[in-house]
């Protein structure tokens, strides 16, 4: 029976494997040093299949190992060597010793044993020894090394198990052609748009499919520079000007012309400050004190630093390395007149509006905010600032949405909330779409019958109930009412933020003119086990921090119930347990959505 293997690591593993006795380890030991020899940096894994000591009784680490130490590293100068104590059942874990390998230090990991893993491998046969083939039942065999004897089939590598050269030539060709597997990202995008609505969808069948209806908006406005931040850019922004303007110094120091021998000492002809230039064109030998942004005067090409230079009266001598050009910024070489500065359907802040200032833009054409009309509804949600009524919950969710939507650069229409009644929300919902682009309520979702918002789009318009496989967030309603989109969230007040993050949001950065947007995705190491079941994405309200190693850790913010609002105040991203797994265990890489983005 095979068992699945997955490679963790960004450098090629490969295996040996034969029946005991075919002398694997025999061609180990020829095989290390001959691909040693070649220029190839390799670590080795061995099965072993017995207990094993790799210390000596009476040794000090062998002592302290026995008296119960789980871990002791011993080190000298030429070596260090970590003995672990890990019982487990059954055989050891190949991906978990492989993360212990100091993958950027090697070009390779070879495995001896394993032959079970669904591991790439090389198979060694003698047919003397008169032993069935592995590869008949071992799709993973990439080559095998045999001797004179073996019959092999056609299609088959064949390697002459005796001739250790040809072995490490194959070796070497497949560490060349070999290529990582790509990353199995959460929400990654999926091939086409088909799908089967009587079923569950996942959370991308669900994204894919909102977004073939969103058409975006093609209105325009023009507007000043300083109103420009969250809008949408509708056309693109062509540089007026080369971006830096002139060649100039990109340090305080010297501009002189380089000659080759370099000369003992230059004589200082004029200071050039920013915002000035020399008029004169500088001669052999001559050099300008110049400062940093300041153009380059004619006839100069190259700059050295003013702490590596040595000023004795009129004469400057330099000392360091030079070469030809150093700390010069060309003329156009971050933005060229006349290319494009910055794209159409670029979403502006901070950064992109600074650039734009720096080229001289007064006013810029941008897309027409999309207008979001939202409320809630439901006989039990009161108004906050009013009195609470027996039995009733204060509504939450509109402004949690209304600030969602806000933070995307949408204009909000606040319908309120609307009562249980199937006239009221039909008429609400026909002039909703008459007035926005998209409307969004809370609560009152369901695949049932008696719901009086189904009720009412069936009455105004087109609507699809789907249950999407994902926790918190289950529930989700999507249509059209003419020409409007609607969404029909959950009632619970996470899965209301959840599923806007990943359904409503997609759709509102389409429809305000953003081409091509992706969420956030980052790696970060658990810190904890997180549960969930195959087939379902689970979003997990978690705490992100960088760790003392240096690396983005992420913890849970304890429990996870779709009510508990404390959570998402707690928390700063989302922590994506995709499809593929029903565990994660505290160590293993885990991906995480930031709240930045968003909230």
């Amino acid at each position: 029976m095979s068992i699945p293997f997955t490679n963790p690591l960004s450098i090629p593993v490969l295996g040996f494997c034969a029946y005991s006795g075919t002398g694997k380890t025999t061609l180990l030991k020829k095989l290390i040093p001959e691909l040693n020899s070649r220029g190839v940096k390799l670590a080795v894994i061995k099965h072993a299949h017995h207990n094993f000591d790799v210390d000596i009784p009476g040794k000090d680490s062998f002592e302290m190992r026995k008296a119960g130490a789980r871990q002791v590293l011993v080190a000298s100068h030429v070596r260090w060597a970590l003995m672990t104590e890990d019982a487990v059942e059954g055989d050891p874990q190949l991906p978990h010793l492989l993360q212990q390998i100091e993958q950027d230090k090697v070009d390779i990991v070879l495995v001896e044993g394993f032959k079970k893993l669904e591991l790439p491998k090389i198979e060694l046969h003698r047919a003397i020894h008169g032993k069935p083939f592995i590869h008949t039942h071992d799709d993973n065999i990439q080559a095998i090394a045999c001797c004179d004897d073996t019959q092999v089939p056609g299609e088959l590598r064949r390697l002459d198990i005796n001739d250790v050269a040809q072995i490490a030539d194959f070796v070497i060709e497949y560490i060349g052609k070999w290529q990582a597997s790509p990353v199995a990202l959460p929400l990654a995008p999926s091939a086409g748009c088909e799908f089967e609505m009587s079923k569950t969808l996942s959370v991308r069948q669900g994204v894919d499919n909102i977004l073939s209806f969103v058409k975006p908006i093609t209105d325009t406005e023009q507007l000043a520079l300083d109103d420009l931040s969250g809008r949408v850019l509708a056309e693109d922004a062509i540089s007026p000007v080369n971006v830096p303007q002139n060649t100039n110094s990109a340090m305080d120091g010297y501009a002189f012309k380089l000659s080759e021998p370099r000369l003992e000492r230059y004589t200082i002809v004029a200071d050039v400050m920013a915002g000035h230039h020399y008029k004169g064109t500088l001669q052999d030998g001559e050099a300008v004190r110049i400062m940093t942004g300041a153009p380059l005067p004619a006839g100069a090409d190259t700059i050295q630093a003013k702490e590596l230079a040595n000023e004795q009266g009129a004469d400057v001598s330099f000392q360091g390395e030079i070469t030809l050009g150093q700390h010069v910024r060309l003329a156009g070489e971050d933005i060229a007149k006349g290319k494009t500065a910055l794209a159409a359907h670029k979403r502006m802040q901070a950064p992109e509006q600074g650039m734009l200032a720096s080229l001289g833009f007064g006013q810029l054409p941008v897309f027409r905010r999309p207008k979001v009309a939202v409320f809630s509804t439901g006989d039990e949600v009161c108004q906050p600032g009013e009195p609470l009524k027996d039995n009733c919950i204060y509504d939450s969710n509109r402004f949690t949405i209304k600030s969602m939507v806000r933070k995307l650069g949408c204009e909000v229409i606040d319908l309120g909330i609307i009562h249980d009644s199937e006239d009221a929300l039909a008429e609400a919902l026909q002039q909703a779409a008459v007035d926005a682009d998209m409307v969004i309520s809370s609560g009152g979702v369901s695949v049932g019958d008696a719901d009086f918002i189904k009720l009412a789009l069936d009455r105004v318009g087109k609507i699809n109930f789907w249950r999407i496989n994902m926790r918190p967030g289950r529930p989700l309603a999507f249509g059209q009412i003419g020409d409007c989109l609607f969404f029909g969230l959950p009632g619970n007040p996470v899965a209301v933020m959840v599923s806007f993050i990943q359904f409503v949001q997609p759709a509102l950065r389409k429809l305000a003119g953003e081409k091509d947007w992706q969420p956030s995705l980052v790696p970060a190491i658990a810190d904890c086990k997180m549960r969930s079941r195959e087939g379902r994405t689970e979003f997990i309200r978690g705490v992100y921090h960088l760790g003392q190693d240096g690396k983005l850790h992420v913890t849970t913010t304890g429990a996870q119930g779709s009510g508990m609002l404390s959570s998402m105040v707690k928390g700063n991203c989302l922590i994506i347990i995709g499809e593929q797994d029903e565990q994660l265990n505290p160590g293993e890489t885990v991906y995480i959505q930031p709240f930045a983005d968003l909230l």
